[in-house]
């Protein structure tokens, strides 16, 4: 595809009052909807407007987190909503293959073709909450997600695509031979399968990873179709954009069927002064406390003990190998506290606005430059939008953004299809037991 008929594609990462940590105490949100599903019908429905091509809703085992379990939550935005896709976070570690490939199934076939699946291993330990002694080690997680994406899919490649018939005069509702078992026996799982419901209108649903660590750029490459990641700086968005774009090769797969999404949190409005004042109000509004632990656990060590305003003792942080959560996320801070010797106030307000991904501050019409500039010089395909504040971050985005971007011939001016495959111009994957000489072997 030419650079010309190159799109942006574009998701929203849902997250109740917004992606600054203090947005639930600033005054133009609700913190207090945020298990109101009419709040975020109202945000799918302006995401929606705004010709989007998904939603993204993130989750996790441990902690407070206030939110919504993701399928019950995507459900009910299937049932209001028409073209926008519907992507939920789901942890294989803490997961069966046969539970997860159900589930998504019944999410697709309730959008009608909608759903995808980030895929993660686990960054936060939930060990305790699921009977287990530990949690698994970074490599072993990664090496298990690879195993569990594989007995899903042929879960879901169970049923072929013409298996239900209905035949009322016959007496037929499954056509003979196209259910099948799966027998799969793996050094992690032992499934025999069938999935109990037909194959997703999507065959597979969208398939997302969030891993920028090795492994994670690794599992991305042979089995992602989108990642959401973080990258800080353009340099460093490029560089990686071209990292994992070159590993596809070697699975037999081409640039065009992988999207790489760099999250980027803006603060909008008319003028640079006004975003910077409300920038000002949310910095203002930080538990710089609770901050200060929180980022004493990520270095594993206790920064209470040094002056806040002061630099960041990297001396004292963890080694990257000694980090069995988000390898890339650690790597991120260090390198950003190195790279800008930032005192850890600073530090403390730069992870405030999005937990490391890009911030931006500004007029729409400067952000739509910003985009331009990454997608047009090889360092995204399209980008996760994280308004720092809801709704109004949303709402500024899709009424001044998005037409910004349309005038520049950038972003579609309507939906392409009806699935989110189709609008992400990913191909439908063929059944396995419908391709010649590589059918899963029948039982």
């Amino acid at each position: 595809m030419s650079t010309s008929e190159r799109k942006l594609h574009l998701n929203a990462f849902i997250r109740g009052a917004g992606h600054h940590e203090a947005a639930w105490r600033h005054p133009d949100t609700h913190p207090e909807l945020s298990l109101d599903i009419q709040h975020f019908i109202q945000l799918a429905q302006t995401a929606e407007r705004g010709l989007l091509d998904s939603l993204f809703l993130a989750d996790g085992y441990v902690g407070k987190t206030n939110k919504l379990e993701p399928f019950t939550f995507l459900s009910a935005l299937a049932a209001v909503t028409r073209h926008i896709g519907l992507i939920a976070t789901v942890n294989t570690t803490y997961n069966e293959p046969f539970h997860i490939a159900r589930k998504f199934a019944s999410l697709d076939h309730i959008s009608h073709g909608r759903a995808g699946w980030n895929i993660v291993t686990g960054s936060g330990s939930a060990e305790a909450n699921f009977g287990r002694d530990e949690h698994p080690e970074h490599s072993l997680r990664y090496e298990t997600a690879e195993e569990f994406v594989e007995v899903t899919k042929q879960l879901w490649d169970s049923w072929e695509d013409d298996a239900l018939v209905y035949d009322k005069q016959s007496g037929t509702q499954f056509a003979h031979g196209k259910v099948h078992e799966i027998n799969f026996k793996g050094k992690y799982y032992s499934v025999k399968g069938p999935l109990n419901i037909p194959r997703p209108p999507q065959g597979y649903p969208v398939l997302v990873q969030a891993g920028s660590s090795e492994s994670g750029k690794e599992l991305a490459a042979r089995t992602a179709e989108v990642i959401f990641t973080a990258q800080q700086t353009f340099a460093d968005g490029k560089a990686f954009y071209t990292d994992v774009k070159s590993r596809l090769a070697k699975y037999g797969r081409t640039p065009e069927q992988l999207h790489i999404l760099p999250g980027i949190s803006p603060i909008l409005a008319d003028t640079e002064a006004e975003a910077r004042e409300i920038e000002r109000e949310l910095d203002n509004l930080i538990d710089t406390t609770d901050a200060v632990k929180r980022l004493s656990s990520r270095f594993g060590v206790d920064l209470s003990e040094y002056p806040i305003d002061g630099p960041v003792p990297l001396h004292e942080a963890k080694e990257l190998e000694e980090v069995n959560g988000n390898k890339s996320r650690h790597q991120l801070v260090i390198d950003l506290v190195r790279n800008e010797n930032l005192t850890i106030r600073q530090l403390v307000q730069r992870l405030a606005g999005a937990r490391g991904h890009l911030t931006f501050t500004g007029t729409p019409l400067q952000m739509a430059d910003v985009m331009e500039h990454w997608f047009k010089n090889g360092a995204a395909d399209g980008f996760n939008v994280m308004p720092q504040l809801y709704p109004s971050g949303l709402d500024v985005f899709v009424e001044q953004v998005i037409p910004e971007l349309q005038n520049r011939g950038l972003f579609r001016t309507a939906y392409e299809g009806q699935t989110l495959r189709e609008n992400l111009g990913l191909v439908r994957p063929a059944n396995l037991h419908q391709i010649p000489n590589l059918a899963v072997k029948q039982s």
